[in-house]
């Protein structure tokens, strides 16, 4: 099932299915590289079941609201520079018109550490307040690039009252083409 930001009324038995299928579809327009993994994700109004925003790895430059240098936006922070953009707010005050009920569907855990030294996706749900109730998740991040990154943002996230649920089904869909095999044996292009 194909969902669009905007549309809403999904199948209640189907729509974490539906919202990671669509969160999929995201990472598929993720350019690949040998440095990054391809993640999509999608913010979701969890009482209208309607997508609020998208996005994808690499999808906007670093400082989408002013200039800025382009890539290492990781997925999750697209969508929220999206919803800034779209209400004239700094990222960080997006919690101030995101509905009541919102959640969030990433096919790769967010990141607690990254070698960027961009804010890592954790801290930027974090400083949203408790605004995003729930993330739901379709495999748990490799150490291919970053070591020990697995697993800690979920601690964190949880212990501020956030539900934190893996999506069942999704792993092999989410590596076929992410070629974590390919990265994660061979040396040469192992970053981290």
């Amino acid at each position: 099932m194909d969902v669009a930001e905007g549309q809403s009324q999904l199948p209640e038995n189907n729509h974490h299915v539906a919202f990671m299928e669509h969160a999929l579809s995201c990472a598929r327009k993720s350019p690949p590289a040998p440095n990054k993994f391809c993640v999509g994700a999608c913010l979701v109004d969890a009482d209208e079941d309607r997508v609020l925003s998208t996005g994808y790895s690499l999808e906007l430059p670093r400082n989408a609201l002013a200039d800025g240098d382009q890539g290492s936006t990781h997925a999750e922070q697209c969508c929220f520079i999206k919803i800034a953009q779209k209400h004239g707010l700094p990222e960080e005050r997006i919690g101030d018109v995101l509905p009541p009920n919102t959640v969030l569907y990433t096919t790769m855990e967010p990141c607690n550490k990254r070698l960027s030294g961009n804010r890592t996706c954790v801290d930027r749900i974090l400083r949203l307040r408790g605004c995003i109730k729930a993330i739901y998740i379709g495999i748990r991040e490799p150490d291919t690039f970053v070591s020990k990154n697995t697993g800690e943002g979920n601690k964190k996230l949880e212990a501020a009252g956030i539900r934190v649920e893996f999506i069942p089904g999704m792993e092999d869909r989410v590596r076929s083409f992410n070629f974590f095999d390919r990265y994660h044996h061979n040396p040469y292009l192992r970053h981290g």
